[in-house]
């Protein structure tokens, strides 16, 4: 394996090349849970990803489980992953970084598909479903965690099911495992129908998961996913969404603090005054990149706001990661904010935070639904919530008055540095713009309230 390895990298501790210690590792996990099927199904990505093929999956085992009839946990098929975790140590695909840390992302994907009775062996759509977030996690560079969720849009299988979005959370059986590359655990994915990724985002993932463990039929104790479920657990127990939904959001907020989107804002105070002058960012124009501190400041304010305090603060931009450590999440190489034109193209001095007049924000349609749950579930809670260009480096953040560290004020509510919009609303204002959202016939019309 050392011809593999880039020149100018220092070899690792050598380990057998016909069995890789990482991989070994998660097969020892899944030894401990199904000894009596030592060679499960596989699909194996032909053209390995570090070969360059489409798949950063090098396999995906499938196991029969026979689940817990005591606790009403049904037959079903389990997936794992093996490839988002260092398997190998020696940089083809993951950088090596020692023992003491995340091996790779620091996880595998794992998948429990309820099995029909018909079924004598495993469907293979669960492996390209998985393969499909693999995907986005190496280009992105994005690190999942327990209580996130997928907008996929689509039924997971590509038939007709209410089953079109993902929740993840840690698989009830998988424990984590010790590498020599460093530690994995396994996210489970869960399939869940539109209404309840609404109701994840307007309140927690983690409050959702909690609700369809109680209801067998929606994913039980091991959350099992049903493709033909063809009711939501608000259908099923018409009293979760009043009794614990809705008082969750009215007590507790939103845990959601920003979301990739489709947005530009427009710097309508005056026109630049020069090329120099940092409003160029404004629609139409070549907009700045952000730098490595910028972005910095943006990761940490997403993070942070997964934090329930009594003062959320955004930290200043000198803030910087320790040892490339997420202290709130799993420890990433990259987190959601960063991306691969993040490079300074101006020094970071030379880019000043200028109060605005006013301003012009745009949403598609997804990205404007969003907008009661800024208001209601984050800013009368005291928090923040960020929406991130995926097209280029813009950001927007809304932050309320009890948010430290914001450079928008209450003298000056619109400021920007850089790319990087903040909007300060009072509580006065949103309860406001609360009762104007009711009036208002679609999400692109929010745009006329700034």
């Amino acid at each position: 394996m050392d011809e593999l390895r880039p020149s100018g990298v220092p070899a690792p501790q050598p380990f057998p090349a016909l069995f890789p210690p990482g991989l070994s590792a998660i097969y020892g996990e899944c030894r401990r849970l199904y000894s009596e099927q030592p060679n499960p199904l596989q699909v194996t990505a032909i053209v390995k990803y570090w070969l360059g093929g489409p798949d950063p999956l090098d396999y995906v085992s499938m196991y029969r489980n026979l689940g817990n009839p005591t606790r009403g946990v049904p037959e079903h098929w389990h997936y794992v992953s093996f490839g988002l975790s260092d398997l190998y140590g020696d940089n083809r695909v993951h950088e090596y970084t020692g023992a003491d840390g995340p091996s790779g992302f620091g996880f595998e994907l794992t998948f429990r598909l309820k099995r029909e009775a018909e079924e004598s062996a495993p469907p293979t759509w669960p492996a390209e479903l998985m393969q499909g977030l693999a995907r986005y996690v190496f280009q992105s560079e994005n690190t999942f965690c327990s209580g996130d969720h997928v907008s996929w849009h689509s039924p997971l299988d590509n038939s007709e099911s209410r089953i079109q979005h993902m929740l993840l959370t840690e698989d009830p059986q998988m424990q984590p495992v010790q590498t020599p590359f460093g530690m994995v655990s396994f996210l489970q994915i869960v399939g869940i129908c539109t209404e309840e990724l609404h109701a994840a985002q307007q309140w927690n993932g983690q409050g959702i998961l909690e609700l369809l463990r109680t209801v067998p039929v929606a994913g039980g104790p091991w959350l099992i996913t049903d493709m033909r479920r063809g009711e939501t657990i608000f259908e099923i127990d018409p009293h979760l969404q009043q009794e614990r939904v809705d008082k969750g959001i009215e007590t507790e907020g939103s845990n959601l603090s920003g979301v990739s989107a489709k947005c530009a804002w427009d710097d309508l105070s005056r026109p630049p005054e020069d090329e120099d002058d940092s409003r160029s960012i404004c629609i139409g124009t070549q907009p700045r990149r952000l730098s490595g501190k910028d972005t910095e400041q943006i990761r940490e304010a997403l993070r942070r706001g997964l934090e329930i305090t009594s003062k959320p603060v955004l930290p200043p931009i000198s803030s910087q990661r320790q040892n490339g450590m997420n202290h709130d999440r799993v420890p990433s190489r990259k987190d959601s904010l960063e991306s691969e034109s993040s490079a300074a193209l101006i020094p970071h001095e030379l880019i000043r935070t200028r109060q605005l007049e006013s301003v012009h924000l745009k949403f598609n349609q997804e990205s404007g639904t969003l907008i009661p749950l800024c208001l209601r579930g984050r800013l009368l809670h005291g928090r923040h919530f960020t929406y991130k260009s995926i097209t280029g480096d813009t950001a927007i953040t809304f932050v309320s008055t009890g948010v430290e560290g914001a450079f928008a004020t209450e003298e000056h509510p619109y400021a920007a540095h850089g790319p990087w919009l903040q909007i300060l609303l009072t509580e006065e204002l949103v309860e406001k713009m609360l009762e104007d959202l009711e009036d208002l016939s679609s999400p692109e019309d929010v745009s006329r309230l700034f």
